[in-house]
C-alpha cells in the first residue's frame, strides 16, 4: 500500500474516467487510486469493472455527492493512508496538478491542502466562469472566514488532499453537494491547519449552465443552513461544555 490515496468520486463520467486515471497513473509517484461510482446510469460502471489497476466501489443508487466523499475519506482512513487527495473527474480539474499537493505537503504539516481556482485566475479565466457561480462562492467563502479566521479564497473547490490523522476528528454526515461547507466547520472547530494551493480554473460550458434567480437562492439558502446548523451545533455543545 502505498501513502497516498487518489480518490475519484464519479457519476455519470463515461466520457472522461478512463483518461483521468491514464493520466494520474502517469505521474511520477506510487498512488493507490480508488473510484467510487454513485449509481451511474450511463457505461460507467461497465468501464470501471474493466479497469484494471485500481479501487472501486459501486453505490446501488445515487447517494449524493456529500456522501460519495464522505465514503471515500473512511475508506482512507479505513486503509491507513497517510494522505488522500480528492479530484473531480469531469476535466476540470487536471491529475496534472496533483504534484503542486504533494509537494505542498512535504514542504509543511497542513491537515487541509485545498486547491484554489481564484487565487491565480486571470480576467479571461473569470470571463469563462459562471457569474453566479462567482457571486454566490465569494459571498459564502466570505461567511466561513468570518467564523472561523481561515483565509479561503475558494471555499468549493473539491480538489483537496487530506491528511488522514485529521479526518478521524470528523463527524461528516452531510450527503448532498454542500457538504465541503460542513467540512469546513467542523475543520475549525477541530483546531485543524489549512493551506491553498492555486489550480486551474476550468468550466466547461456544456456541464455547467446558468442558473436561474429562484434556483441560485434555493442553493444559497442551502449553503447558509449547513453553515447555520454546524455553527449552533458548536455553540450548544460549547456552552454544555463550560456548564460541565
Amino acid at each position: 500500500m502505498n501513502n497516498y490515496l487518489i480518490f475519484i468520486p464519479v457519476y455519470n463520467e463515461e466520457e472522461s474516467i478512463e483518461e483521468i486515471t491514464g493520466q494520474i497513473h502517469h505521474l511520477p509517484y506510487s498512488l493507490d487510486i480508488l473510484v467510487i461510482d454513485d449509481g451511474s446510469t450511463d457505461r460507467t460502471p461497465e468501464l470501471l469493472s474493466n479497469m484494471p489497476g485500481i479501487q472501486k466501489v459501486f453505490h446501488d443508487k445515487n447517494r449524493g455527492y456529500g456522501q460519495t466523499l464522505i465514503d471515500g475519506l473512511e475508506f482512507a482512513i479505513r486503509g491507513g493512508y497517510e494522505y488522500v487527495i480528492t479530484i473531480d473527474s469531469d476535466k476540470q480539474h487536471q491529475p496534472a496538478e496533483i504534484p503542486l499537493f504533494i509537494r505542498a505537503a512535504r514542504q509543511g504539516e497542513h491537515d487541509i491542502i485545498s486547491g484554489s481556482r481564484y487565487q491565480k485566475a486571470s480576467r479571461n479565466d473569470y470571463s469563462r466562469a459562471p457569474r453566479d457561480r462567482i457571486r454566490v462562492n465569494r459571498r459564502i467563502t466570505e461567511k466561513i472566514n468570518r467564523i472561523t479566521g481561515y483565509q479561503l479564497t475558494d471555499s468549493f473547490c473539491g480538489f483537496k488532499m487530506y491528511r488522514v490523522e485529521a479526518l478521524k476528528k470528523l463527524q461528516l454526515s452531510e450527503p448532498g453537494y454542500g457538504m465541503p461547507l460542513q467540512l469546513w466547520i467542523q475543520a475549525w472547530k477541530s483546531n485543524l491547519s489549512v493551506k491553498e494551493v492555486p489550480v486551474e480554473l476550468i468550466y466547461f460550458d456544456h456541464r455547467v449552465k446558468p442558473d436561474n434567480t429562484s434556483r441560485i437562492f434555493r442553493r444559497y439558502r442551502y449553503y447558509l443552513q449547513i453553515i447555520e446548523k454546524e455553527t449552533t451545533q458548536y455553540e450548544a455543545t460549547d456552552i454544555s461544555s463550560a456548564s460541565g
